[in-house]
């Protein structure tokens, strides 16, 4: 990462440090990070804890050599059941279909699961836009069940920030 920086992976409910391999939130401590938000120390109980480690909000993951891959974003991630789902891995997968030229993937409110997956699909031919029951197919016996879209949303763009991105806040 850098000289002087101590970095670790996280489980983001108990913040419990989490083997190599596995997914968790991104944390970092040393001389570069922040010390907190300016008269703000809510946010800054949020974000940097005790033992001066700031969280990020980053999903990531150490790989065996002790390099990081990001993930996507804690706030992100969906709660199926009790079930944690990276969108990121979905869009990734759904990104194959050959319907789909591009593809957001977030959680929506659901009475008997807390949330659901909603996938939101820019299609190739938007004359033959890929149907729910086609991603489902598509997404059988290569995702876990508990992944696979429940709901479907077909766009003609993704609402983007001034930045270009998207804004996945108004896809909810």
């Amino acid at each position: 990462v850098l000289p002087h920086l101590e970095v670790k992976v996280v489980d983001p409910v108990s913040g419990v440090t989490v083997p190599r391999g596995t997914q968790g939130e991104l944390c970092t401590r040393g001389y570069s990070v922040m010390l907190g938000y300016w008269e703000d120390p809510e946010r800054t109980a949020e974000a940097v804890d005790p033992g001066r480690w700031m969280h990020t909000g980053d999903l990531a993951l150490m790989r065996e050599d002790g390099y990081v891959e990001i993930a996507g974003r804690i706030k992100d991630m969906i709660i199926r059941g009790g079930e944690n789902i990276y969108p990121r891995e979905i869009e990734e997968f759904l990104h194959t279909h050959p319907k789909i030229s591009d593809v957001q993937v977030v959680g929506v409110p659901d009475a008997r699961y807390g949330e659901s997956v909603l996938a939101c699909v820019i299609p190739r031919d938007p004359s033959d836009a890929p149907t729910l029951d086609e991603i489902r197919a598509f997404c059988r016996d290569r995702l876990a069940s508990y992944k696979i879209p429940g709901r479907l949303e077909v766009l003609a763009a993704f609402p983007m920030t001034v930045s270009g991105k998207v804004r996945k806040i108004e896809l909810r």
